[in-house]
């Protein structure tokens, strides 16, 4: 009598079983090969970092101050003392009013300038020009104008943020499909119908593109106009470890700037991955 091997009713799935398991890791294999990576070149840069002050501390004494084991070491006790909360917190709500203002500005002038091609040609020049012009150049006309206080910095970074969000927001308009406004004609749709309900959801991922642009660059210029006569704030307390020689401090706030930057870039970019459904790469 032969033997038979009992074969499975799919014949394929034998073989999808085979195919599936090495995809399976190799996923598990991209989806840890990227933390892994960003360690590593945050692990190189410590290294530069630390090589740096050893190489400057023949020449200047002060640069052990900046080393990463001082730096860290003050990193960890401002933070776990609290030192640092009042000053954070209001660096970003000044990051987040300074954004508010661009979208409640860019929004509209970006919707205004994709929707016609008259003032797009019109606006373009002068759009360009403003845009090339430092913030902080702005920075004695803003006291000027504002005084002193949070005013002229919330003048500032509206006046950074605002042109990302304009040129994506108009790009955006620009890319809608001239089909969907020709749909909304025929059903004899309102204006308020085509723009919250077409025009809007169309541009959202413009529009958080824009934003997140004007994060970065608002997050640049904030701490140059934190040092306007304020008296709180991330850029305020540079400053201030400055006055008291607190080298170590000052390169601890640095490094939080740095990492706080690094998070709310990607926030926003997991917004705009979230609405536009891309896929982390």
């Amino acid at each position: 009598m032969r033997s038979t091997i009992a074969q499975p009713s799919h014949p394929h799935t034998y073989k999808q079983r085979i195919s599936i398991q090495p995809s399976r890791w190799r996923g598990l294999g991209a989806s840890f090969a990227k933390p892994a990576y960003g360690v590593a070149g945050l692990a190189v840069l410590v290294l530069l970092w630390s090589i740096g002050t050893h190489v400057l501390e023949s020449n200047l004494p002060l640069a052990a101050s900046l080393a990463p084991d001082a730096t860290f070491q003050s990193l960890y006790e401002l933070v776990s003392t609290g030192q640092l909360n009042s000053h954070t917190l209001m660096s970003l709500q000044r990051v987040l009013v300074g954004l508010g203002l661009a979208l409640l500005i860019g929004v509209p002038v970006g919707l205004a300038v994709g929707s016609s091609k008259a003032l797009e040609n019109a606006s373009g020049t002068a759009f360009q020009f403003l845009r090339m012009i430092s913030p902080l150049s702005w920075m004695p006309i803003a006291v000027m104008v504002f005084g002193i206080g949070d005013a002229p910095i919330y003048f500032l970074l509206t006046f950074a943020a605002v042109w990302p969000i304009i040129l994506n927001t108009a790009a955006g308009v620009r890319q809608l499909d001239p089909k969907w406004l020709m749909l909304a004609r025929s059903l004899s749709a309102t204006r308020s119908e085509v723009l919250l309900r077409i025009i809007m959801p169309g541009i959202l991922g413009n529009i958080l593109t824009g934003a997140r642009l004007a994060i970065g660059v608002i997050w640049i210029v904030l701490v140059p106009c934190e040092m306007l006569g304020v008296s709180s704030g991330l850029g305020y307390y540079i400053l201030d470890t400055r006055d008291r020689l607190a080298y170590s401090e000052l390169m601890a706030v640095i490094v939080l700037i740095g990492a706080l930057g690094f998070l709310l870039d990607g926030l926003a970019q997991k917004a705009y991955r979230y609405w536009s459904r891309t896929p982390a790469r």
